[in-house]
Protein backbone atom coordinates (compact mmCIF):
# COMPACT_ATOMS: atom_id res chain seq x y z
CA UNK A 1 0.00 0.00 0.00
CA UNK A 2 3.14 2.28 0.06
CA UNK A 3 2.57 3.28 -3.79
CA UNK A 4 -0.96 4.43 -2.74
CA UNK A 5 -1.00 8.47 -3.73
CA UNK A 6 -2.51 10.77 -0.46
CA UNK A 7 -5.22 12.86 -1.81
CA UNK A 8 -7.27 15.69 -0.11
CA UNK A 9 -11.01 17.53 -1.22
CA UNK A 10 -10.62 20.48 -2.86
CA UNK A 11 -13.79 21.69 -2.78
CA UNK A 12 -17.25 21.05 -5.08
CA UNK A 13 -19.04 22.46 -7.77
CA UNK A 14 -22.15 22.00 -10.47
CA UNK A 15 -20.83 19.49 -13.24
CA UNK A 16 -21.11 22.14 -16.48
CA UNK A 17 -20.60 18.28 -18.20
CA UNK A 18 -23.75 16.10 -16.32
CA UNK A 19 -26.78 18.15 -16.00
CA UNK A 20 -28.04 17.77 -12.16
CA UNK A 21 -24.75 16.33 -11.08
CA UNK A 22 -22.08 18.12 -9.21
CA UNK A 23 -18.01 17.92 -9.82
CA UNK A 24 -16.19 16.82 -6.88
CA UNK A 25 -12.67 17.57 -7.08
CA UNK A 26 -9.63 16.01 -5.35
CA UNK A 27 -6.17 17.05 -5.30
CA UNK A 28 -3.16 15.11 -4.84
CA UNK A 29 -1.88 15.86 -1.54
CA UNK A 30 1.94 17.64 -2.41
CA UNK A 31 1.73 17.43 -5.95
CA UNK A 32 0.30 18.69 -9.21
CA UNK A 33 -2.69 15.70 -10.28
CA UNK A 34 -6.36 16.82 -9.87
CA UNK A 35 -9.16 14.21 -10.10
CA UNK A 36 -12.63 14.98 -11.24
CA UNK A 37 -15.55 13.54 -9.66
CA UNK A 38 -19.01 13.17 -10.78
CA UNK A 39 -21.89 12.68 -7.76
CA UNK A 40 -25.18 12.69 -7.41
CA UNK A 41 -27.41 16.06 -5.64
CA UNK A 42 -27.66 14.91 -2.38
CA UNK A 43 -23.92 13.49 -1.77
CA UNK A 44 -22.64 16.73 -3.27
CA UNK A 45 -24.85 18.43 -0.50
CA UNK A 46 -23.60 16.31 2.06
CA UNK A 47 -19.92 17.15 1.59
CA UNK A 48 -20.25 20.62 0.80
CA UNK A 49 -22.51 20.79 3.99
CA UNK A 50 -19.26 19.07 6.11
CA UNK A 51 -16.66 20.85 3.63
CA UNK A 52 -18.11 24.47 5.05
CA UNK A 53 -18.68 23.40 8.66
CA UNK A 54 -22.48 23.25 8.61
CA UNK A 55 -24.67 21.58 10.85
CA UNK A 56 -28.03 20.32 10.14
CA UNK A 57 -30.38 20.11 12.36
CA UNK A 58 -31.17 16.63 11.98
CA UNK A 59 -28.39 14.09 10.91
CA UNK A 60 -28.06 13.48 7.74
CA UNK A 61 -27.48 9.72 6.14
CA UNK A 62 -23.51 10.23 6.76
CA UNK A 63 -23.65 11.96 9.86
CA UNK A 64 -25.88 8.93 11.29
CA UNK A 65 -23.38 5.81 9.64
CA UNK A 66 -20.75 7.87 11.60
CA UNK A 67 -22.74 8.10 14.86
CA UNK A 68 -23.12 4.33 14.52
CA UNK A 69 -19.62 3.96 14.09
CA UNK A 70 -18.73 5.46 17.32
CA UNK A 71 -21.27 3.91 19.08
CA UNK A 72 -20.37 0.25 17.92
CA UNK A 73 -16.35 1.54 17.99
CA UNK A 74 -15.61 1.19 14.74
CA UNK A 75 -12.92 3.50 13.20
CA UNK A 76 -12.95 4.19 9.35
CA UNK A 77 -9.13 3.88 8.94
CA UNK A 78 -8.81 4.90 5.37
CA UNK A 79 -10.62 5.22 1.63
CA UNK A 80 -9.10 4.19 -1.26
CA UNK A 81 -10.35 5.11 -4.69
CA UNK A 82 -9.07 1.81 -6.69
CA UNK A 83 -10.25 1.75 -9.58
CA UNK A 84 -11.71 3.86 -12.46
CA UNK A 85 -14.04 1.58 -15.37
CA UNK A 86 -16.46 2.40 -17.66
CA UNK A 87 -16.35 6.29 -16.21
CA UNK A 88 -17.19 5.14 -12.43
CA UNK A 89 -14.76 5.24 -9.65
CA UNK A 90 -14.70 1.88 -7.55
CA UNK A 91 -13.89 2.99 -3.80
CA UNK A 92 -12.91 0.84 -0.59
CA UNK A 93 -13.77 1.74 3.10
CA UNK A 94 -11.02 0.48 5.32
CA UNK A 95 -12.71 -0.01 8.99
CA UNK A 96 -10.84 -0.93 12.19
CA UNK A 97 -12.87 -2.26 15.49
CA UNK A 98 -15.70 -4.76 15.89
CA UNK A 99 -15.06 -7.74 14.83
CA UNK A 100 -11.09 -6.51 13.83
CA UNK A 101 -9.95 -4.93 10.01
CA UNK A 102 -12.91 -5.05 7.30
CA UNK A 103 -12.70 -3.45 4.31
CA UNK A 104 -16.04 -2.29 2.49
CA UNK A 105 -16.78 -1.80 -1.02
CA UNK A 106 -18.43 2.19 -1.51
CA UNK A 107 -19.52 4.74 -3.66
CA UNK A 108 -17.06 7.29 -3.83
CA UNK A 109 -19.31 9.92 -2.99
CA UNK A 110 -20.18 8.37 0.62
CA UNK A 111 -16.63 7.30 0.52
CA UNK A 112 -15.54 11.11 1.05
CA UNK A 113 -18.26 11.96 2.85
CA UNK A 114 -17.29 9.51 5.91
CA UNK A 115 -14.14 10.17 5.21
CA UNK A 116 -14.50 14.02 5.52
CA UNK A 117 -16.61 13.36 8.70
CA UNK A 118 -13.87 11.25 10.26
CA UNK A 119 -10.95 12.55 8.94
CA UNK A 120 -9.96 9.64 7.89
CA UNK A 121 -6.89 9.72 4.74
CA UNK A 122 -7.81 9.44 1.25
CA UNK A 123 -6.07 7.38 -1.13
CA UNK A 124 -6.12 6.20 -4.63
CA UNK A 125 -3.45 4.04 -7.05
CA UNK A 126 -0.99 5.50 -9.10
CA UNK A 127 -3.28 3.57 -12.05
CA UNK A 128 -6.18 5.77 -11.43
CA UNK A 129 -4.33 9.01 -10.91
CA UNK A 130 -2.52 8.22 -14.63
CA UNK A 131 -6.14 7.36 -15.75
CA UNK A 132 -8.52 10.10 -14.52
CA UNK A 133 -6.06 12.52 -13.12
CA UNK A 134 -5.14 16.34 -15.03
CA UNK A 135 -2.07 18.40 -14.18
CA UNK A 136 -2.23 21.79 -12.74
CA UNK A 137 1.04 23.96 -13.25
CA UNK A 138 2.24 26.84 -10.69
CA UNK A 139 0.01 29.14 -11.87
CA UNK A 140 -3.19 26.99 -11.41
CA UNK A 141 -4.25 26.48 -15.09
CA UNK A 142 -5.30 23.30 -16.43
CA UNK A 143 -3.26 21.39 -18.81
CA UNK A 144 -5.78 20.66 -21.43
CA UNK A 145 -6.13 16.55 -21.81
CA UNK A 146 -3.64 14.96 -24.30
CA UNK A 147 -5.61 14.05 -27.39
CA UNK A 148 -5.71 10.48 -28.46
CA UNK A 149 -3.10 10.86 -31.50
CA UNK A 150 -0.61 12.59 -28.41
CA UNK A 151 -1.38 9.66 -25.99
CA UNK A 152 1.33 6.84 -25.40
CA UNK A 153 0.94 3.56 -26.65
CA UNK A 154 -0.02 2.19 -23.45
CA UNK A 155 -3.16 4.80 -22.73
CA UNK A 156 -4.00 4.38 -26.02
CA UNK A 157 -4.38 0.83 -25.73
CA UNK A 158 -6.05 1.03 -21.88
CA UNK A 159 -8.79 3.10 -23.90
CA UNK A 160 -9.19 0.93 -26.86
CA UNK A 161 -9.67 -2.21 -24.55
CA UNK A 162 -12.82 0.31 -22.62
CA UNK A 163 -14.09 1.84 -25.75
CA UNK A 164 -14.59 -2.39 -27.02
CA UNK A 165 -16.28 -3.08 -23.39
CA UNK A 166 -18.38 -0.24 -23.59
CA UNK A 167 -19.23 -1.07 -27.38
CA UNK A 168 -18.18 2.56 -28.15
CA UNK A 169 -17.03 0.78 -31.76
CA UNK A 170 -16.40 3.98 -33.60
CA UNK A 171 -14.05 5.45 -31.29
CA UNK A 172 -12.30 1.90 -30.66
CA UNK A 173 -11.67 2.42 -34.56
CA UNK A 174 -10.41 5.96 -34.75
CA UNK A 175 -8.24 4.52 -31.45
CA UNK A 176 -6.79 1.52 -33.57
CA UNK A 177 -6.40 3.25 -36.34
CA UNK A 178 -3.96 5.91 -34.54
CA UNK A 179 -2.54 2.91 -32.51
CA UNK A 180 -1.21 1.46 -36.19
Amino acid sequence: MNQDIALKVLGITYSQVQNGAYALLLAQVDGPFRIPVVVGASEAQSIAMRLEQVVPSRPLSHDLMVSMMHAYGIALRRVTIYRFEGGVFYSRLSFDGGNGPVDLDSRTSDAIALALRTNAPIFTTPEVLEETGFKMDDNAVAHKPLKLEDMPLSKLQKRLDQAVKLEKYELAAKIQKIIK
